[in-house]
C-alpha cells in the first residue's frame, strides 16, 4: 500500500472517533480512460474536507457539493457511477467515453478501519470484505500482494505495507537510487557499516543503518513488499547481505557488478545453506539493460526492474554477443523488448 492510501485511512480513522460523519470512497469499476486506477480512495469528512483521490478533482467537487447539501447517504454503501456519456465525461473531467464506479463506504466501528491500520502498520498482508447490504467489514490475513474485486455484493481488497527499498552501502550510485525511490514512495534504508561512507551521507528522508548488512536484513524481517539491492562492491559486505536477502520472500534481490563478477558470486553462494532456486532469485547484474553508465543511469536502471516486477510485467533481454561487458550494467546494442501479460 502506497503511503498516500495508508493515509487516506488513518485520517478517516482520525475524523470518524473525533465525532466527524466519514465516508471512504474506493473506485470499483473503470471502463475506457480513467483518471486513476481501480483501488483509489479517498476519505470525505461531513463539512466537506478531503484526504486523497478518485479523479483528477472534478468528481471529488461534486461529492464535496452532495456532501454538504447532505445528499449522500451514512447508513450503507452506495456505488455512484461517473462518465456514462461523453458530456457526463467532459464535465467531470474524464477523458470522453471513460467511465469510473465509486463506491461511498460509511465509516463507523464495524468499518474495521482502526484493525486495518494497526495490520499494515505491524507490516502484514491483510484481505478486507464489506458486505454492500450492510455495510458491516471483516478482515482476514492474507497471503500475496494487492488488489481489488467487486462482484456488486462484496468489496474485497487486499492490502499490503507500504513498500521498501534496503540499499547496502551508502555509495553514489546508492543517493540517486534513494532519492527515485523515495519519490516512488518506498520507504528507504541505507545500510553501511563504513564510516567514511555513512558519516558524508546527506539524502533526506531517508533511515540509515551502521549494522552488518546480514544483522539488519534478519532484523527487518524482508517480507514480499521488500526490495534489497547491493551497492558497495565489496563481496564481504554484500554477499553477507544476500545470504539472508535470498531466502527472505523479498520481491527483489539485486547486486551490482559484470556478468562475469556476478558468476562468481553464484558461485560464492553456492558454498553456502542456499539452494540453486533461491540462488537463481539474485537479479545480477542489477537492473535493466539500459547501457547505463553514469550513477543516475544505474540508478534508473534498478529501480525500471523492480517496477516492472511490481507491476507483473516479463522483461526479456538478449546475454549474448550483443553484451558489452562493463562494471555496473552492461551496454546493449539494440534494446530489450518488454513482454506485457497479453503477450
Amino acid at each position: 500500500m502506497d503511503s498516500i492510501d495508508l493515509d487516506v485511512l488513518k485520517t478517516a480513522v482520525h475524523w470518524h472517533q473525533s465525532g466527524h460523519k466519514v465516508l471512504i470512497g474506493t473506485v470499483v469499476r473503470t471502463w475506457g480512460s480513467a483518471p486513476r486506477p481501480v483501488g483509489a480512495m479517498m476519505a470525505i469528512r461531513g463539512d466537506g474536507h478531503i484526504k486523497g483521490s478518485v479523479s483528477g478533482g472534478c468528481i471529488e467537487d461534486d461529492l464535496i457539493d452532495q456532501m454538504r447539501k447532505g445528499e449522500l447517504d451514512y447508513r450503507t454503501p452506495d456505488l455512484v457511477t461517473y462518465g456514462v456519456g461523453g458530456d457526463q465525461a467532459h464535465k467531470f473531467g474524464l477523458p470522453c467515453g471513460g467511465t469510473l464506479q465509486v463506491l461511498l463506504e460509511p465509516v463507523r466501528d464495524e468499518s474495521c478501519l482502526p484493525e486495518l491500520v494497526a495490520t499494515l502498520e505491524r507490516r502484514e498482508l491483510v484481505t478486507r470484505s464489506v458486505d454492500i447490504a450492510t455495510g458491516h467489514a471483516t478482515l482476514t490475513p492474507s497471503h500475496s500482494g494487492t488488489g481489488v474485486v467487486f462482484d456488486g455484493t462484496h468489496l474485497i481488497t487486499q492490502h499490503g505495507p507500504r513498500y521498501r527499498l534496503v540499499i547496502i552501502g551508502a555509495a553514489q550510485v546508492s543517493r540517486y537510487l534513494a532519492d527515485i525511490a523515495t519519490a516512488l514512495d518506498y520507504q528507504v534504508i541505507v545500510c553501511d557499516p563504513r564510516e567514511e561512507y555513512l558519516d558524508t551521507w546527506d539524502v533526506s528522508g531517508v533511515e540509515t543503518s551502521r549494522e552488518m548488512p546480514d544483522d539488519l536484513i534478519l532484523r527487518l524481517e524482508p517480507d514480499s513488499c521488500t526490495a534489497i539491492v547491493t551497492l558497495t562492491h565489496d563481496p564481504k559486505l554484500d554477499d553477507m547481505a544476500l545470504l539472508e536477502a535470498l531466502k527472505s520472500p523479498a520481491f527483489y534481490v539485486g547486486a551490482i557488478g559484470s556478468r562475469l563478477n556476478n558468476q562468481k558470486r553464484r558461485e560464492r553462494l553456492a558454498l553456502f545453506d542456499l539452494t540453486p532456486d533461491e540462488i537463481a532469485r539474485l537479479h545480477g547484474p542489477v537492473g535493466l539493460h539500459l547501457g547505463a553508465r553514469t550513477p543516475p543511469e544505474i540508478a534508473v536502471s534498478i529501480i525500471a526492474e523492480m517496477t516492472a516486477l511490481r507491476n507483473g510485467v516479463t522483461v526479456t533481454q538478449k546475454k549474448d554477443e550483443d553484451v558489452v561487458e562493463g562494471d555496473a550494467c552492461p551496454i546493449l546494442t539494440r534494446p530489450p523488448r518488454i513482454l506485457s501479460r497479453a503477450d
